[in-house]
């Protein structure tokens, strides 16, 4: 449904992204993850035809960005960092007004828009002013004008930004309700985000796509990403012997146990990459240990998260875009310049 093959955005001297590829399946939530200035809005504004790439193609529902720009828009629903709203007009007179824009039929018109008021549960608002309403509600607004042409495709930015727990897992169920209808992309940095709502995640830093997969076949690839803690007894020569012979190990080492009484000994024991994902053999470590005559106080499992795959891609030197640049600055190259110059959007 969406294809984006080798996009890069550069100015002047300075590329946003640097040969982005990524595709995403129809009725699939992608999370595009990346930290504050990793390039997430520079794509996103490529794939809804809000900017032009300055290097390679991108489609969405069989139609080039570029070439067919009006035809992906029809088939796009985008919401913006900032909902583009209007504060002085209703909820439901603001998206009648979209739904015009959108080329909705006069007779289709009042069907559609009730239908997204609905979606997005906002019965019990759609006769109060836009600007009366808390930034949650808001943002139900902003993603109800991006879905009211239903189209297939919706683009989703930071949707949960400034939001508090409640409204969050309030827009988060909305998002996950609006899978298999539609394919949706949802840009953000927030982890807990995408391991809750999104089938596979896309991650991007400094400009760079550096990984792709589900989240919990990132974790399983992480290196060392599973590991037991284990409180054991005995000679740890002979614990060593014992364990470092089970199929899947990776290697044992012993950790700081102070605290521990005399004679009792905290180890780790590192599984392979392969074994992560395959079986549980945790099992077959204590039953090693046990038949060997040994004693297991204590067991722990300790699996890779999200947030560990994450901090161990991002935290290279790798990339082309400085720290400094935020994702809440547009860059704007002046036409008689080659050197970029920030056009900051809260002063528009």
């Amino acid at each position: 449904m969406i294809e984006a093959e080798h996009l890069s955005k550069v100015y002047g001297s300075m590329a946003a992204i640097e040969d982005v590829t990524f595709s995403v399946e129809p009725g699939e939530i992608l999370g595009f993850l990346g930290p504050n200035g990793a390039g997430k809005t520079t794509t996103m504004r490529i794939l809804t035809g809000y900017l032009p790439a300055t290097r390679g193609t991108a489609r969405v529902a069989g139609f080039d960005v570029h070439q067919d720009s009006m035809e992906v828009r029809r088939h796009i629903g985008y919401l913006p960092e900032t909902p583009p709203l209007y504060p002085e007009m209703t909820v439901e007179g603001f998206l009648h007004f979209v739904a015009r824009l959108k080329g909705i039929s006069a007779g289709d018109r009042q069907t559609q828009v009730s239908s997204a008021i609905q979606r997005c549960n906002l019965e019990e608002k759609r006769s109060v002013l836009i600007r009366k309403l808390s930034k949650g509600f808001r943002q139900r607004v902003g993603i109800a004008q991006a879905i009211v042409h239903d189209p297939p495709v919706i683009v989703l930015d930071e949707p949960t930004v400034g939001l508090d727990p409640r409204q969050i897992i309030d827009v988060r169920n909305l998002i996950t309700s609006l899978a298999g209808d539609h394919t949706i992309i949802l840009s953000t940095h927030i982890l807990p985000e995408v391991s809750a709502t999104c089938d596979r995640v896309t991650i991007i830093n400094r400009g760079r796509m550096v990984a792709t997969n589900t989240p919990t076949e990132l974790a399983a690839q992480l290196q060392g990403g599973t590991s037991y803690d284990l409180t054991v007894s005995g000679d740890l020569d002979a614990v060593g012997g014992r364990v470092l012979g089970i199929a899947g190990v990776k290697f044992m080492e012993a950790l700081e146990s102070d605290r521990l009484p005399e004679g009792l000994y905290r180890i780790r024991v590192s599984l392979e990459a392969s074994e992560q994902a395959s079986q549980e053999i945790g099992p077959d470590i204590a039953a090693a240990l046990v038949h060997g005559g040994l004693r297991l106080y204590e067991m722990k499992c300790n699996q890779a998260t999200l947030e560990d795959v994450f901090l161990e891609l991002t935290m290279t030197e790798q990339g082309v875009v400085p720290a400094t640049l935020s994702e809440e600055d547009e860059l704007v190259v002046d036409e008689t310049s080659t050197e970029p110059v920030f056009h900051d959007e809260s002063m528009s």
